[in-house]
């Protein structure tokens, strides 16, 4: 899929400046729409556990980035600990939304305004590709697990409870 000039995404710009092999995939779901990810799954057609959400998490005071399948939530203490810290909490909306340069819902793993230490749920490497937030409301981006970790500088953990 082509992105129309000007709608692109931070995202975006760094998988085509980096020649990283991506689809994009747009969809139309409400956000105020509850179970959010397993409806974007089934908008577009996926198993949810391949459709992955960006959290932003405090790790002893470090904004981190966790992402993990929408089918589960993070476990933070399990996320404190693959970081090194000791107490994990879910970030502030507007200071995830302001450090990010995303918008919740739309906040991407990749492209962000600040490199956050990340964290990918170790189930996404079961999959060929998975699919990420562009970095807007209703688009997403399919790549390969590898490609997500290498532009994140990522480490991979099992950071999801069921």
């Amino acid at each position: 899929m082509r992105i129309v000039a000007g709608r692109g995404t931070p995202a975006t710009a760094l998988l085509t400046r980096q020649r990283v092999a991506h689809t994009l995939h747009p969809y139309d779901v409400a956000p105020d729409t509850p179970n959010y990810g397993a409806e974007v799954a089934a908008a577009l057609g996926v198993p949810p556990e391949r459709v992955f959400k960006s959290l932003v998490a405090s790790v002893d005071g470090v904004l981190t980035v966790a992402v993990v399948p929408v089918t589960g939530e993070l476990d933070l203490k399990t996320l404190a600990t693959a970081v090194g810290g000791k107490r994990a909490t879910l970030a502030d909306r507007t200071l995830a939304e302001r450090t990010t340069g995303y918008v919740r819902g739309g906040i991407s793993p990749l492209g962000q305004r600040k490199a956050l230490p990340t964290v990918v749920d170790s189930s996404a490497e079961r999959f060929p590709t998975v699919y990420v937030s562009a970095g807007r409301r209703g688009l997403q981006l399919e790549l390969a697990p590898a490609d997500l970790i290498r532009l994140t500088s990522a480490t991979t953990a099992p950071v999801a409870a069921p």
